[in-house]
């Protein structure tokens, strides 16, 4: 028998897979031989009946499963000169394993440290205020996804969507992530899955240094010919010495730099690497009670169901505003890395049991608000506010704070009430008037009160404010051609959400899949 598929079968609550079994048992005649499910999601329109949706497949005999992707690599194809792949977010570690795939064993360079060292060193941060300006939320490991929420919806469409998925549960990620239609897998996880494919790169005959910087690119002939990386030592201040700096012959070099690594936007650039302005979204963190969310999103039935969560878009404003990166269960993050500004960012485990639902609320701003039509003028405009986020804190990384209410009133407050803030490295009270521009703070007001009739208890007066949220997307995009090569240098593959061409956890994995078989072709 060949397999059925049914969709659409809706279940109340407190019905689950031995009745979906009975459905296909019922369907086949008898014992089934192979079931699977597809898809599963959340009805919650009405309150009074919420329902999970399915969609399953199976079959009376039994069915192969479902291949595993690069359980066999092919033969060695290695070029002359090394692969070298800049940046280990989920960009640089799909495509280090991909390139694996194509017979390419890549050199691939962090500039941070391993997931375990990241966690020390953000730690240290918190407790004594000692920045890693190369080891921390945004730099090391995983990158930046890896302390947030470990989300992997994505709006794109793209075939490799999947592999994507396939692969995090290869390599230790909860199947269900294969069909759950939020699928995550909680920071907690989210850094054994990144260790694990570490450790595969490396067995595989691939290459991961850290503490090691991408310090220059050398090009000849419209094409990189080598490049220079620097050996970071955390005891030793070099950065403007020849200390560690080491040359290296490239035949390719794969930038999966990360939306924060403004330094070597300013090297590439420098050297003529193509790039422009692109626009972003900046604003705050807001934080709620995650049970006030879970009884406005289900009702009463909030306590038998996941963690609420929400995603919202306003135009009350001429200047669109919307929520994201929402964190159900989780808290708020320090996550600067740069000295004198804060940075936040959201995180959540993968039980999303913390007392806070937090996400970011942000404004767009287009290259109208940047001042300038220099390709890094964004990068400016975000480091202004973060400054600026920094100064209003009391200059020690405590983070400004306000309250709903006291926000929409040009108020600042005093106190905290139902909600505290869980942004561990201390808050300050100000005004976010003197943090975000005009424009954006008036675009927020107006995002919140709209918001609120959609999510009601949005508005509350006592949730919080915390600022700033400035690192949503890169500010930049470096151009490249169809055969996914810098427009200006040949050799030089921009991949990422850093490079301008992705957004989140399972886009950037994706173009990092796409890069690594151009990078083969293009051979």
């Amino acid at each position: 028998m060949s397999i059925q598929t049914l969709s659409d079968i809706k279940l109340p609550l407190g019905k689950g897979e031995k009745d979906l079994m009975k459905l296909a048992e019922k369907k086949c005649g008898g014992k089934v031989g192979y079931f699977a499910i597809k898809k599963k999601s959340l009805d919650a329109r009405d309150k009074g009946n919420i329902r999970y949706v399915y969609t399953i497949e199976f079959s009376k005999t039994p069915v192969q499963k479902e291949e595993k992707i690069f359980d066999r690599l092919p033969p060695e194809r290695q070029p002359d000169k090394p692969v070298l792949v800049v940046g280990s977010g989920p960009a640089g570690l799909f495509c280090a394993i991909r390139l694996l795939d194509h017979g390419i064993k890549p050199i691939l360079i962090e500039r941070g440290g391993s997931v375990e060292e990241r966690e020390r060193d953000i730690q240290g941060f918190i407790e004594y205020k000692t920045l890693d300006v190369n080891s921390n939320v945004q730099f090391g490991e995983g990158g930046a996804g890896t302390f947030s929420d470990g989300k992997l919806n994505t709006q794109t469409h793209s075939p490799l969507n999947r592999e994507v998925l396939q692969l995090f549960v290869r390599f230790g990620a909860p199947e269900e992530i294969l069909w759950l239609a939020k699928p995550h897998i909680g920071s907690d996880r989210l850094k054994t899955v990144v260790k694990n494919m570490r450790q595969y790169i490396i067995a595989q005959g691939g290459q991961v240094l850290f503490h090691t910087r991408l310090e220059d690119v050398f090009i000849k002939d419209g094409r990189v010919k080598e490049v220079s990386i620097r050996t970071l030592n955390k005891d030793m201040v070099c950065s403007n010495s020849d200390f560690g700096v080491e040359k290296m012959p490239v035949s390719a070099v794969v930038l999966a730099i990360g939306h924060s690594a403004r330094d070597t936007f300013e090297t590439l650039f420098k050297r003529g690497v193509t790039m422009r302005q692109k626009d972003f979204a900046v604003g705050v963190r807001i934080e709620h009670l995650q049970s006030a969310i879970g009884f406005s999103q289900y009702g009463s039935a909030y306590t038998q169901l996941p963690s609420a969560d929400y995603k919202l878009v306003s135009h009350a404003s001429e200047r669109a505003c919307f929520t994201f990166c929402m964190c159900p269960g989780g808290f708020v993050m320090p996550a600067a890395s740069e000295e004198g500004g804060v940075v936040l960012n959201g995180m959540s485990n993968y039980a999303r049991n913390e007392r806070n639902a937090n996400s970011a609320l942000i404004a767009q701003v287009t290259r109208a608000d940047f001042g300038s039509d220099h390709p890094l003028a964004g990068v400016e405009f975000q480091r202004k506010i973060e400054r600026a986020a920094y100064r209003e804190g009391g200059g020690t990384y405590a983070a400004p704070v306000q309250l709903v209410g006291d926000f929409l009133s040009d108020k600042i407050s005093n106190r905290f009430g139902e909600v505290q803030p869980s942004y561990a490295a201390g808050t300050v009270f100000a005004d976010m008037r003197n943090v975000l521009p005009l424009p954006v703070v008036e675009a927020l007001k107006a995002s919140i009160i709209d918001m609120d009739r959609k999510l009601k208890g949005f508005a509350n007066s006592e949730s919080v404010l915390t600022a700033v949220e400035s690192r949503t997307s890169s500010p930049i995009r470096i151009e490249r051609d169809e055969t996914l090569q810098s427009v200006s240098v040949k050799g030089l593959y921009p991949c990422g959400e850093g490079a301008g061409y992705a957004g989140g956890i399972t886009s950037s994995a994706a173009d990092g899949l796409r890069v690594a078989t151009a990078v083969f072709e293009n051979f």
